[in-house]
């Protein structure tokens, strides 16, 4: 079996920003409701910082039509802004504020650090499709098919 051994090498949003279309592991601050917290503003709910993985986009279209600059994506189509960046006002929602609300820049969760994300064991590329998958896990089984 190949061993794979990847450094990850995380880079801070303050000192830049990956390439348009690359696919990240994104390190997101936020908040979330703890059980119970009936609270509301800045200070609601449970800190967290977790890794995601996101690519990174210089313009994205939401679903409701809203522009955004440089975010990353997830693959529920979420957008975070990085933490460093102020959120532009939101025109015809009612929402003007620049924090998005929770008086944090960015908005109520943002990416603090991203790093690029590893290629796939045995190979040079982030993905594999249709007739080249087999020939990719064989080699990177060893050629031999995983234990059942």
């Amino acid at each position: 079996m190949v061993t794979a051994v990847t450094a990850v090498t995380w880079v801070d949003v303050r000192d830049g920003l990956p390439s348009s279309g690359a696919p990240v592991a994104a390190a997101i601050t936020g908040r979330y409701p703890a059980d119970g917290d009936a609270g509301s503003g800045a200070d609601a709910g449970e800190a967290f910082w977790l890794v995601r993985p996101m690519y990174f986009t210089t313009l994205h279209w939401s679903d409701d039509g809203v522009e955004h600059r440089n975010c990353f994506v997830d693959s529920d189509g979420v957008v975070r802004l990085p933490h460093s960046v102020v959120r532009p006002p939101h025109s015809g929602d009612g929402d003007d504020r620049s924090d998005g609300g929770d008086g944090r820049p960015g908005g109520p969760e943002t990416v603090t650090h991203w790093a690029a994300l590893p290629t796939l064991p045995g190979g040079t590329t982030h993905g594999v499709l249709g007739a080249d998958v087999g020939p990719a896990l064989r080699a990177a089984w060893g050629k031999r098919p995983p234990s059942a």
